[in-house]
């Protein structure tokens, strides 16, 4: 591994722990693998996390993210959005992006939804490892992005939580070299 390598892993590991404690107009829940139309254990904890900020009043609203995926009949965010009603979030107060299938997409389809409503400020809610790119990202978008992680991740043990790192340092650094080669996100 190289050191630029390491030196990002080290950047998203110190970032996974930012936690952006600031009223804003709505979460991004951006989503995750759902199994059986229930959500899968790290989708579910990144809705907890986003009903949590909507159930104390840090957010107005729930945008879910992402289509539907392969063997799947439902999208992520309905799935999302069935759960966060079922745990007491008005259903005037969620909104959905359907089609996304990676997080970039998940991103462009709640900017629109993010100018469609008129919201300025916007928590992005995701696994902590995960972070550091979705608010790039984000804010590539133009998006007035803060940090949300879940408190809790599914990726706890060594192996796991390494091998999401790695993941993370990959799909990072790919993000970051196509970055100027983007005329428009």
């Amino acid at each position: 591994m190289s050191l630029s390598a390491i030196g990002l892993a080290i950047d998203i590991y110190s970032f996974s722990f930012t936690r952006d404690h600031i009223p804003s107009d709505a979460a991004i829940v951006l989503g995750a693998a759902v199994w059986n139309d229930k959500p899968s254990p790290v989708f579910e904890e990144r809705i907890k996390h986003g009903v949590n900020l909507y159930n104390t009043k840090q957010v107005k609203f729930l945008i879910f993210t992402g289509g539907v995926g392969e063997n799947d009949e439902l999208a992520e965010s309905v799935i999302a959005q069935r759960y966060a009603i079922q745990n007491g979030v008005n259903p005037k107060d969620i909104f959905c992006e359907t089609t996304s299938k990676i997080t970039l997409e998940n991103l462009q389809g709640a900017k629109v939804i993010i100018q469609q409503q008129g919201f300025d400020r916007i928590l992005i809610v995701s696994d902590p490892l995960h972070m550091r790119r979705s608010l790039l990202m984000a804010r590539d978008l133009g998006i007035n992005a803060y940090s949300s992680p879940t408190p809790t991740t599914r990726y706890r043990g060594l192996q796991s939580q390494s091998e999401f790192l790695s993941r993370e340092v990959f799909f990072y650094g790919l993000y970051f070299m196509e970055r100027p080669f983007r005329s428009q996100l």
